[in-house]
């Protein structure tokens, strides 16, 4: 026997029941279940990340049960059925991909021989996208070529759509020489807000401006490299775990604690980690 998606309303439904569901389900709302929802959301990445794709089916099960949750509380509260999410689902995305179902139905077909290009279906895909945000309800923000990105999403990510948002209005350097040289201003103008916050005449909110001015340009020159930004730092964080863990086993081995080395010779063993690294890889 196998359960199905009907089967995953049902448990939800008698998880939310008042007198004879879970407390803990009953208790909550949209606001506190939205940090539970991120972190499935991740725990799916990083399952991808690992390969680990025995574990990824878990943790989808575990992601769908988020959506069902939401789909519920608003069931109860005569918002929406989840069968209404699904079939907003299914028509949006027929509706995007002209491409592929050319009469607007699930079922029309396109002909292989008259295939449209990738530069035709992105252009398509963009104005259809303008064409809904256009059609939507006001959203309680200001209205503007840049209204409908999530203030919710990660800072990083949120600067990469922004970017490619205003970019699309003509709000975009010609080229990736001009990103370099405002890399190296924003480093500059960051000294110069650490250097007047240490003499007293500035403040930490100057630094953390400049601070932020800097990750900024980072993400537009990681845009301009086609680098994704966020995958990028996780591929640096990785690496400096991987590169910390190597250092803890070498002391170990030597019968030497990091805590009491010094910088030169935890840099040291640091290099020589780096030095196997490349040598593993022919570089």
């Amino acid at each position: 026997m196998s359960y199905s998606i009907d089967d995953l309303k049902t448990l939800m439904a008698r998880l939310r029941e008042p007198d004879t569901g879970c407390p803990w389900d009953t208790r909550q709302t949209y606001s506190s279940i939205v940090p539970h929802t991120i972190e499935e959301a991740y725990e799916v990445a990083d399952a991808i990340e690992r390969g680990d794709y025995g574990h990824l089916k878990d943790e989808l099960g575990d992601l769908l049960f988020q959506v069902i949750f939401y789909a519920q509380i608003a069931r109860e509260e005569g918002r929406f059925e989840f069968d209404e999410v699904v079939d907003n689902l299914v028509r949006k995305l027929v509706r995007r991909h002209p491409h592929v179902f050319p009469a607007g139905t699930l079922d029309s077909r396109i002909d292989p021989d008259n295939r449209p290009d990738e530069a035709w279906i992105k252009e398509s895909w963009e104005r259809i996208k303008a064409e809904e945000r256009a059609m939507m309800p006001p959203a309680e923000e200001e209205p503007g070529r840049l209204a409908g990105i999530a203030r919710t999403l990660p800072a990083m990510a949120r600067a990469e759509k922004l970017q490619k948002r205003a970019a699309r209005h003509g709000f975009d350097w010609p080229d990736i020489e001009p990103v370099f040289d405002k890399l190296h201003e924003e480093i500059d103008e960051l000294k110069e807000a650490w250097t007047e916050l240490q003499a007293g005449t500035g403040d930490a909110d100057a630094v953390e401006d400049e601070m932020g001015d800097l990750l900024f340009v980072c993400v537009n020159l990681a845009r301009f490299l086609s680098v994704n930004p966020e995958q990028a730092l996780k591929r640096t964080n990785h690496k400096f775990e991987s590169r910390f863990r190597e250092i803890e086993r070498i002391l170990e081995r030597e019968g030497r604690s990091m805590d009491d080395e010094s910088l030169d010779a935890l840099d040291a063993v640091w290099q020589s980690v780096k030095g196997v690294e490349k040598g593993s890889t022919g570089t």
